[in-house]
């Protein structure tokens, strides 16, 4: 088969890359120019861009460019302003995912004759006898990535592998070792590729021309002021620091935001025992292949690496098994199927709608 590899330059998508070629397959690698500006974070580099073309000339297989900048600013980039603008806190890793990647990457990649599209996500792919596509987390747990790429549907996955999905960390940089891969000790990128170190999310938005607001910080039970944020833009639920507010003597009478109103420019904060709900609010709700039923018991994960929890999916909404810690409104909310929570059932966006403020 014709096989796309994106190789972001990273340890993960050169061993990717190298296990497609040794399955036989006719392997080209491309990098995705996202980025336009300046960066000195994430990937996507034109260092990355480098690495992997030289990983590519070490395996002996074609190396591409494709340039996706002007989607990348409006799909992902300019999404990641409105968020911050109606007080949600995005992701943009995953829209990138959504829309760049496993979108407009993969659609290109049909369009040039490729029957799959490699990547080296900790994720593993799996047909049934039925012909479905099912998507489970990846071997490694401490390094699973189910969780970012939770969106896809039987469409993408019919056309997506995973060729390190069944190894550890570990065992990857071993693999890219022997094979003498410049990128076998290479660090994973953590940071968001257009948010610089030291602009940060104010400096950005602002060289954006985004104008940033002050908030007042209020009790929400006696509307008295508490203290004002400089940009209430970049607050998220649950955040404790930054908040003008005193610090308590007392650490169990810590405040934490619990709603952010950008109409009328109000934090609303709250105690340790109000940061727990046993609802949340969904939307945006995409499944890897058959949709639940209503009261299905499914296993959540709010973060790429939080701890799940349990549930009943309820349509809008998922009643919680047990209190749980406020989700951020714009953060995926990862399903998992409750016999088998190593299987994907679909994914959804956490809602700005209170459904349950108090336990």
């Amino acid at each position: 088969m014709r096989v796309l590899v994106a190789m972001s330059g990273g340890v993960d998508s050169s061993v990717a890359a190298a296990l497609a070629l040794e399955a036989g397959h006719d392997v080209t690698g491309v990098t995705m120019k996202l980025w336009g500006g300046r960066s000195d974070t994430g990937c996507c580099s034109v260092g990355d861009i480098e690495d992997a073309r030289r990983v590519a000339s070490q395996l002996g297989i074609v190396h591409r460019v494709f340039n996706f900048t002007s989607e990348f600013e409006q799909r992902v980039v300019d999404t990641y302003i409105g968020a911050h603008l109606g007080g949600e806190t995005p992701n943009p890793c995953i829209e990138c995912n959504r829309h760049i990647k496993f979108d407009r990457l993969l659609q290109r990649a049909v369009r040039l004759g490729f029957d799959l599209l490699a990547t080296g996500h900790h994720a593993r792919v799996v047909q049934d006898d039925g012909g479905h596509f099912g998507l489970w987390r990846g071997r490694d747990a401490s390094k699973d990535q189910s969780y970012v790429v939770s969106m896809l549907g039987q469409k993408e996955l019919s056309k997506v592998i995973f060729p390190v999905g069944e190894m550890t960390k570990d065992e990857v940089r071993r693999k890219a070792s022997s094979l003498g891969l410049r990128t076998a000790g290479k660090p994973d990128s953590q940071d968001v590729c257009f948010i610089g170190k030291a602009q940060g999310r104010a400096g950005f938005l602002k060289g954006r021309n985004v104008s940033l607001h002050p908030g007042k910080v209020v009790d929400p039970s006696t509307g008295a002021l508490l203290g004002e944020v400089p940009a209430i833009e970049l607050v998220t639920v649950g955040q404790r620091r930054g908040l003008g507010i005193p610090a308590p003597s007392e650490p169990f009478k810590r405040l934490y935001v619990t709603e952010v109103d950008m109409g009328a420019r109000t934090v609303k904060v709250g105690g340790s025992e109000d940061q727990y709900v046993k609802q949340l609010a969904i939307g945006r709700i995409s499944w890897v292949d058959r949709p639940l039923e209503v009261g299905s018991p499914v296993v959540l994960q709010c973060s790429a690496h939080g701890t799940a929890g349990q549930g009943w999916f309820q349509g809008g909404h998922i009643e919680l098994q047990w209190a749980t810690r406020r989700v951020a409104p714009g953060q995926t909310v990862a399903m998992y199927d409750a016999t088998d929570p190593e299987r994907v059932v679909g994914s959804a966006i956490a809602s700005s709608q209170v459904l349950s403020p108090r336990i």
